[in-house]
């Protein structure tokens, strides 16, 4: 029986992910799929340190992360069949923590609320083909300068949480004293971290992070305590969205949730769009047309994640471009993506231990992920203006801001006006007109407030 079996198995796996056609195996896949999820791991630990300073609870985010990625990466396997993993997104966290809940005064129920409407409206502009204009309306410079901005947002965050970098009333910032015990801690878990990359160790944030969390524990700046496990943690964030006060646009709020909503919809799809293209052309996936295969599919399910994402009690998730470390290990089909998925709700057992890992042991990863986003900068004409002075724009406003939003106005509100003064405007341009027009429009309101 055991001899029949098999082989049902192997028809059923080919029918769905057809490994044959890919030129890949079972084995393959397998291995693709951890390999992508030791490289995202971190995501686990690194999630609710960030918004556990929104002041949402951290064992209940970590739950939430575990679930919310292995959801996600499951329903990409199987959807769009394709080997990329999400998870919540990186840059997006930080804007919903330091930005809208502790910047804007947003509380963190309201802001789940808003990430759950930019799901909603990423899903509806999928389906109507309006994501297909507004990728085009945005020129791929302006894609990578707001990557690299956010890059150095998170990194930002990361040097800051260590202590590295402190406020300064004579400079703004300024370093900060080493041989505390916060930043030690972090500057070695960044050493650790970075050689462990520069090695191209498998889940080197990973290891990292743990490194710096036991010798935390050693040099007794953080209790190790065991605690029971209760799978009933994770209601404290699941289903706690406020709708209602997303809606009632009024108050301390105001106009600032479309804001909001705007930014999360827009990192969310730039976020996506440059993943989809790096981690499917390295799988090989990319049509002669230059096309991505089943793209609606991969954009549907990165919506639903969202809102499911939302729902569970985290930030806006989204594909990760980790996903090429699978895809590096030979992975071409969404059976990588749905080991990864599976991989990750085994993760959930360990969520509640997410609160023992300081902010010293997250820094590094903070640091580290940051420098890993500066790769797009590379794909940018820096000597030519027109194009050059946009893009450093939205690459410096991100992170001397401290947001996301400024960065995305600037970058596309100067792009806009440099074509039209030199009178480059076509009538494909007016949906980049009417961005703008609305960027300018915000500032004015925030002049004016």
């Amino acid at each position: 029986m055991a001899t029949e079996a098999e082989p049902e198995k192997q028809g059923l796996l080919e029918r769905r992910f057809e490994l044959n056609a890919r030129g890949t195996s079972l084995r393959t896949e397998i291995l693709a799929g951890i390999t992508t999820f030791l490289t995202m791991a971190y995501i686990v630990l690194v999630n609710p340190a960030i918004l556990g300073q929104a002041g949402m609870p951290v064992a209940a985010v970590a739950a939430a992360t575990c679930l919310a990625a292995g959801f996600a990466s499951i329903m990409m396997g199987l959807v769009a069949n394709v080997p990329l993993a999400l998870a919540p997104g990186m840059g997006l966290n930080a804007y919903f923590s330091f930005t809208v809940v502790q910047g804007m005064g947003v509380p963190w129920p309201v802001a789940l609320g808003c990430v759950f409407i930019s799901g909603v409206a990423f899903l509806l502009l999928t389906f109507a083909g309006i994501r297909q204009l507004i990728i085009q309306a945005i020129p791929p410079h302006l894609f990578a300068a707001v990557a690299g901005g956010i890059g150095l947002f998170i990194a930002l965050i990361g040097l800051k949480n260590a202590g590295i970098v402190v406020t300064s009333e004579a400079t703004s910032v300024t370093l900060g004293d080493l041989r505390a015990p916060t930043a030690a801690l972090a500057l070695f878990g960044l050493v650790v971290t970075a050689a462990l990359t520069a090695w191209k160790v498998r889940g080197a944030i990973l290891i990292g992070i743990a490194a710096t969390t036991l010798a935390a524990w050693l040099a007794g700046q953080v209790s190790l305590a065991p605690q029971p496990y209760d799978l009933s943690a994770i209601s404290q964030t699941a289903f706690q969205l406020d709708l209602a006060a997303v809606f009632a646009l009024s108050g301390s709020h105001g106009l600032g949730l479309f804001e909001i909503l705007f930014v999360f919809l827009f990192v969310d799809l730039f976020d996506n769009v440059g993943t989809l293209v790096g981690v499917t052309r390295r799988a090989g996936l990319i049509g002669e047309d230059g096309r991505i295969p089943k793209l609606n599919r991969i954009l549907f399910t990165d919506s639903v994640a969202t809102i499911f994402g939302s729902l569970a009690g985290t930030s806006t998730v989204t594909s990760y471009v980790e996903s090429a470390a699978g895809v590096q290990a030979g992975g071409r089909t969404g059976l990588a993506a749905v080991v990864t998925g599976l991989l990750f709700l085994l993760m959930m057992l360990a969520a509640p231990y997410a609160q023992l890992v300081p902010l010293a042991a997250t820094a590094p990863a903070l640091i580290l992920v940051g420098a890993l986003m500066m790769a797009p900068l590379a794909d940018i004409a820096w000597e030519e203006p027109e194009i050059a002075i946009p893009a450093f724009l939205a690459l410096a406003m991100i992170p001397l801001t401290f947001s996301i939003a400024n960065g995305l106005a600037f970058g596309i509100t100067a792009y806009a006006l440099l074509k039209l003064l030199r009178g480059k405007v076509t009538k494909m341009d007016w949906l980049l007109l009417v961005l703008a027009a609305l960027f300018v429009a915000r500032f004015a309101w925030l002049s004016a407030g």
